[in-house]
């Protein structure tokens, strides 16, 4: 088991820290599936104010639900539908501030208020997104995007 000292302070350093955890639990581990469920647990007992965190993986043209904590998720997103799906499709990060008007935004949870989506992706591929949900509209915000593309990108060497 492993245990952290993560501060919840300012944002840079608290992705500075999640960045350093995430490295160690999976630092030569080659399974995916490990990786991101380790992944979505650590972000889940470390990033306040969450109602879903884990992973979408790109298989046969669409995304599936992979590793995540929270309420059970929707299985299948077409790419290009939705928050998850326009991230895969675009492969930029989709901050969301209030779910209830992006066009064409998937309900898993009808708790979910606002929404962060990062594309992993590895030499022009894509593997899949990261998905955050938040029961607050405006929880999430550039500090956050970009601690999130931190992780994403450690992730994606070891996803893929």
């Amino acid at each position: 088991m492993h245990q952290f000292a993560i501060a919840a302070g300012a944002k840079p350093e608290l992705y500075r820290e999640l960045l350093s955890a995430l490295d160690a639990l999976t630092a030569g581990e080659p399974d995916a599936v490990a990786n991101m469920a380790n992944a979505a647990a650590l972000l889940w007992e470390y990033l306040s104010d969450l109602n879903w965190a884990g992973f979408y993986r790109l298989l046969d043209g669409e995304l599936v639900l992979g590793p995540f904590q929270g309420k059970a998720a929707c299985i299948r997103i077409p790419v290009g539908k939705g928050v998850c799906g326009t991230t895969a499709a675009t492969r930029q990060t989709q901050l969301v501030v209030d779910v209830h008007a992006f066009p064409g935004h998937i309900a898993c949870d009808a708790a979910s208020r606002s929404e962060l989506v990062v594309p992993i992706e590895r030499g022009g591929l894509l593997f899949g997104v990261l998905d955050l949900d938040s029961p607050s509209p405006g929880r999430f915000d550039m500090e956050d995007a970009r601690g999130c593309e931190a992780l994403a990108a450690l992730l994606a060497d070891r996803l893929f």
